[in-house]
């Protein structure tokens, strides 16, 4: 199955946004409505979900259901690269700037969204970063 950037960017949006109690985990289905995604089904959820867990953008915890991942909270490491891609004008020229690039490699993805959010903010605020 391909990878796909956009779908990653979906779930930790949704991820971040699930309803949680403090300490608790979760075991998150592919299925699950509160992290679906229009034009994407079970199983390229279940994929994706794992990458997300393998790159480290959510806490991980021990148990690992067969479909879906235990989930307790996004990592430091996912709240901060979350930032970077949830503007959407910052996430288009990203996606731009790696397609022009060749490539979609997770840390082009990080250094690209960094860059046009440093530039972002120079632009308004006047302040050089």
């Amino acid at each position: 199955m391909k990878r796909d950037m956009d779908l990653i960017r979906e779930l930790l949006l949704r991820l971040e946004a699930f309803p949680m109690e403090r300490g608790a985990v979760v075991f998150i289905s592919p299925d699950d409505e509160d992290i679906a995604v229009e034009g994407y089904n079970g199983d390229q959820i279940d994929y994706h979900l794992s990458l997300i867990r393998e790159a480290g953008l959510v806490e991980n915890v021990d148990a690992n259901p067969i479909d879906g991942i235990a989930f307790r909270r996004l990592s430091w490491q996912g709240h901060d690269y979350l930032d970077s891609i949830r503007d959407p004008e910052v996430w288009a020229k990203t996606k731009k700037g790696a397609l022009a690039a060749g490539g979609f490699t997770f840390e082009l993805v990080k250094d690209l969204a960094r860059g046009f959010l440093k530039k972002q903010i120079e632009e308004r605020t006047g302040i050089p970063l």
